[in-house]
């Protein structure tokens, strides 16, 4: 985590998870207006290496980033553990995957 910034939720309209496939969960970050959106994207915090920590994998498994402008957006795939619907798989959506960023402060 970083310090003396603001916490994720206060510049997101929305966080969220779901599948994107039975073996990958995107992450989608949507901000209130274009100058938060910016700050955050010319801020470089969002790497491999912050997302793995969170979610406590390699940065191998971060597939992508995706800053979506038109959308105010920003993207992350990351590939599942396990399976959707697998043997020990405990949200078969991936709508419960979001948790760790609720928190996240962003410098800026």
């Amino acid at each position: 985590m970083i310090n003396k910034g603001k916490c994720l939720t206060d510049i997101a309209s929305v966080i969220r998870s779901k599948n994107a496939g039975p073996y990958e969960i995107t992450l989608d970050i949507f901000f209130h207006d274009e100058r938060d959106y910016g700050r955050v994207r010319e801020s470089g915090i969002f790497t491999k290496k912050l997302i793995a920590g969170l979610y406590r994998t390699s940065p191998g498994k971060v597939k992508n980033i995706i800053f979506f402008t038109p959308a105010l957006a920003l993207k992350i795939t990351l590939e599942r553990e396990i399976v959707s619907g697998g043997i020990g798989d405990t949200d078969v959506y991936g709508a419960q995957q979001h948790g760790p960023l609720l928190e996240l402060e962003i410098p800026l």
